[in-house]
């Protein structure tokens, strides 16, 4: 089973926020009745929700009880449970739907967005962020990797191209009857590089990518591994002036149910 750290996962907060306040900035909705946040990780963020939109009702769920437990605790008047996304149904008030990040773990959402599109109020909102960096060098080098012989307990766990494009997810939510704005960026990170740590992009992967690998492999094989992707992200990412520079592509759609067609 793969578990989260929520302290590796805001390593860079501020890097992995931006994405967040990007796509919440394009959401033209005055007075939600409920928000929810999917996959809401350590609820850092679902509390700008609750900012924003201080009459609403806001709710974080997300699979990782080590998230939502840590999201109890920091994050006050915010609703938290713990559930899978393939489960969830909109209640008949919630006029906001935000997925950041979360999507690309889950085969087939495509298929949620359609039926989430079709479940919620006409008028609703569906925004939706995910990562578009599989085939950058970073996460190349990690299926490559974990392809080799060696690591037979990782064979077939890591997807290559598990999100769509900007297009494809319009396509989606268009033919579901909704107005869409949808749209891609890449992002360049410029990340630290701290004498004697190790490399910035291996300890970006720690919180997200490097976690199906965590959890399929001892302590001992885990390191070895993580020892021998850092050689190939070294080379791919080199160090200039103490700054890796990571780009990291995102992508994003913004659907209003009922109204499109």
């Amino acid at each position: 089973m793969t578990t989260w750290d929520p302290t590796t996962y805001l390593r860079y907060g501020d890097e992995r926020a931006r994405p967040f306040l990007d796509l919440v900035a394009r959401i033209d909705a005055d007075r939600p009745r409920a928000v929810v946040d999917l996959g809401c990780g350590p609820g850092n963020l679902t509390a700008t929700l609750a900012a924003r939109w201080p009459n609403a009702r806001v709710e974080g769920i997300d699979s990782a009880p080590e998230m939502v437990d840590r999201a109890r605790r920091e994050v006050p008047g915010v609703d938290f449970g713990l559930g899978d996304v393939r489960d969830w149904r909109p209640a008949p008030d919630v006029d906001v739907l935000v997925s950041n990040a979360a999507l690309q773990w889950v085969p087939g959402h495509e298929e949620l967005l359609t039926r989430w599109a079709g479940e919620l109020p006409a008028g609703a909102v569906i925004a939706v962020q995910v990562p578009g960096n599989f085939g950058a060098p970073s996460h190349r080098a990690l299926r490559e990797l974990a392809a080799e012989p060696a690591w037979a307990p990782l064979a077939g766990l890591l997807r290559e191209s598990p999100v769509s494009d900007a297009a494809g997810y319009a396509t989606l939510l268009t033919a579901a009857g909704c107005a869409v704005d949808a749209w891609e960026t890449t992002y360049v990170h410029l990340l630290p590089a701290e004498p004697g740590a190790d490399h910035p992009v291996l300890r970006w992967m720690d919180g997200t990518a490097l976690r199906p690998v965590r959890a399929a492999l001892d302590d001992e094989a885990f390191a070895a591994f993580r020892r021998q992707l850092a050689v190939r992200l070294e080379a791919a990412y080199p160090a200039r002036d103490s700054l890796v520079y990571f780009p990291f592509h995102r992508i994003f759609v913004v659907a209003r149910t009922g109204v499109g067609g």
